[in-house]
């Protein structure tokens, strides 16, 4: 009898100073993270930041320029090495699903089990598709099933020969937002059910935050900060990363103390890791939850706008130096654009960079 191929579960990825490019332009430039056993990684940036064209160098669909990605210690990519995808244990869900019409689903996801006996890959396709929750979908075609269906079939289709890393290029960007709500923590809740390593590609926040352990935040092909999604988002290490993630607004501010600014807000005082002198000039990033509505206070702004939230009403705030600042609101505290309201301050921590 032919015994199974074996699985090894990924123990780490480390890419160090990779450079991608065409005819001698960059397009990735000088990226370097690492991904360990278990860890659902994430590439998040705008539109044309190189983080799809990064996925598909760790793919092997693009050579490198400079520096090296390793799996398990061994290169598979460097300018002189170029592993074959196919040799490259690695599973990959494409943004267009790309389902075969002409298969069954199950037909479908054992598309890749060509190695495996015959009985072990149909007990591995019922097992994905009761891990996915399409039990006795076996026979059925891609064009019956939703949208969330054919993009579970498409992950159970990439996890069945079981690869070291699953690599996930803007999966979830053809559903509606309430779908993608659902979906993305099932899927995580899946691959974390399986140990599974990942690396998800996405423009959506609340996507990358939903999903990974760890974000590496790109723009203009360069990564300018990799950590967890609290990290990238309390600790923004660059104006980029402060500034793309979440909704946020920078304040002139002044450091007056090891542990205070002063600002249009008034003196601030939080935990400061900066390094910036006395009397520095800076900019204090300010975040709507920094910021919350409160009828008892002295400090004011008016309302220039709202957007009704559901659970609160996210308010822009002029305060009355001119400068606009996002505030929270409960929803139960509907005050009209024009209208001034009381404001307090909730800051801890204070990031701040150099005007």
């Amino acid at each position: 009898m032919t015994s199974l191929p074996s699985h090894e579960k990924l123990k780490e990825m480390t890419l160090t100073n990779v450079t991608v490019g065409y005819d001698g332009g960059a397009i990735v430039k000088e990226a370097s993270f690492q991904l360990l056993e278990g860890q659902i990684g994430c590439l998040l940036g705008p539109s044309g930041c190189g983080k799809s064209t990064l996925l598909r160098a760790i793919a092997g669909f693009e050579p490198l320029m400079t520096g090296e990605i390793k799996i398990d210690g061994k290169i598979i990519s460097s300018p002189s090495i170029t592993i074959n995808p196919e040799e490259r244990h690695i599973g990959m869900v494409f943004q267009d699903i790309a389902l075969f019409p002409h298969l069954t689903i199950a037909q479908n996801i054992a598309f890749g089990l060509t190695a495996w006996p015959k009985k072990a890959a149909n007990e591995r396709v019922d097992y994905l598709l009761d891990l996915v929750g399409l039990s006795g979908f076996q026979a059925r075609y891609p064009h019956s099933l939703s949208g969330g269906q054919q993009q579970r079939v498409a992950l159970a289709r990439a996890m069945a020969p079981k690869p070291k890393l699953l690599l996930m290029d803007e999966p979830f960007s053809g559903l509606d937002a309430k779908l993608r709500e659902e979906l993305v923590p099932d899927i995580r809740e899946i691959l974390q059910h399986e140990k599974m390593s990942a690396l998800l590609v996405t423009h959506d926040q609340m996507e990358a935050f939903a999903m990974a352990d760890q974000v590496s935040v790109m723009d203009a092909g360069e990564i300018h900060q990799t950590g967890s999604p609290y990290e990238v988002y309390h600790q923004p290490e660059t104006r980029f990363v402060a500034s793309f993630i979440g909704h946020g607004d920078f304040l002139p501010a002044t450091v007056c103390g090891p542990d205070c600014v002063h600002s249009d807000l008034g003196n601030i005082h939080g935990d400061l890791d900066h390094g910036f002198a006395d009397n520095t000039d800076v900019d204090l990033l300010i975040r709507p939850d920094d910021i919350l509505h409160d009828d008892d206070s002295e400090f004011v702004g008016v309302i220039v706008s709202k957007w009704f939230r559901g659970s609160h009403f996210l308010y822009r705030v002029k305060l009355s130096s001119g400068k606009v600042v996002y505030c929270f609101a409960s929803s139960h505290h509907n005050h009209h654009v024009g209208q001034e309201i009381g404001l307090t301050v909730h800051l801890d921590h204070l990031v701040m960079f150099p005007r």
